[in-house]
């Protein structure tokens, strides 16, 4: 004798479920969040194949590893989940867990110093190079010569060896050829003059 609230088939080929009066009591498993959505295919009520139970229960011992669930709960939706009939029990028992571990961020931590990529190293002549061009103000550009010399052999070592200083090198050169040029200049200025006056 079929029980007046059980109606087993409605003609559309899915199972109807129970309809007792009143809404019957939630599950403890049914949280109050969003479920997460479940991996098996099909309906709900596509019956589960062994594969989804595995599925399922995967998701479980994930839950407990995290601490979501008790030991007795854990073992309780474990037996119903092996026990379950349809794809849609097996969702009801994992509904309030994510699906599968959350990974957890990685610790951010400093690199040390000794695995930091070495920073190249300034180039000597280069460094030679830019203070005789500074000390071309002071000494009336006669350090002109050796900033011309040191900036060009710097610059040379620097393509060879990728050391860092061209720009000190470039300077050297720069102030070095103005200040010897301009040395150059007032030399044969002085010149051209002591011959005209002879």
């Amino acid at each position: 004798m079929t029980h007046p609230s059980w109606q087993p088939w409605q003609g559309n080929g899915t199972p109807q479920s129970w309809q007792g009066s009143g809404s019957p009591a939630p599950q403890r498993w049914q949280g109050a969040g969003v479920p997460q959505p479940w991996a098996g295919q099909g309906s709900p009520s596509m019956l589960a194949s062994h594969a989804d139970r595995e599925r399922a229960v995967d998701v479980l011992r994930a839950g407990f590893g995290e601490g979501r669930l008790e030991q007795a709960e854990f073992e309780k939706r474990v037996g119903r989940a092996y026990a379950a009939r349809t794809v849609g029990e097996l969702a009801l028992l994992v509904a309030d867990l994510p699906q599968g571990p959350v990974p957890h961020p990685a610790p951010v931590t400093s690199v040390p110093g000794t695995f930091l990529p070495a920073r190249p190293q300034t180039n000597g002549k280069a460094v030679g190079s830019a203070v005789c061009g500074a000390l071309c103000l002071l000494t009336f550009g006669l350090a002109g010569v050796p900033a011309v010399v040191l900036g060009h052999a710097a610059r040379a070592e620097i393509r060879r060896t990728g050391e860092a200083g061209d720009a000190l090198a470039l300077t050297g050169l720069v102030i070095g050829w103005l200040s010897t040029v301009g040395w150059a200049i007032l030399l044969t200025a002085m010149i051209v003059a002591a011959a005209a006056s002879a």
